[in-house]
């Protein structure tokens, strides 16, 4: 009967350390697919950083067409006076 019981408790161990190796494993596989979603979703938001910049200096170029001063410009968009003046020019518009 000690036989029995022993192989029970046995089998019990072994189930709760099977359970636990397959959870562990499992955390691991949601670590790396989380990773694999980070990295995508970093690469899509440096895309629309790419496109927002290319927009923003196109509306810099509208703006100082239309006569807006260049200081102006500067106030609002935070760049120094040396990008927007390479902005500027980029886009053929001769800075102040």
């Amino acid at each position: 009967m000690l036989g029995i019981k022993y192989a029970h408790d046995s089998m019990c161990r072994m189930a709760n350390l099977d359970h636990a190796v397959k959870a562990y494993r499992a955390s691991l596989a949601a670590v790396e697919a989380a990773k694999q979603e980070a990295e995508r979703r970093v690469k899509e938001s440096r895309e629309q950083v790419a496109v927002r910049r290319a927009e923003l200096a196109a509306a810099i170029v509208e703006a100082a067409r239309d006569g807006v001063r260049q200081v102006d410009i500067i106030r609002a968009t935070g760049y120094s006076r040396e990008r927007v003046r390479s902005i500027l020019r980029a886009g053929g518009v001769e800075p102040e």
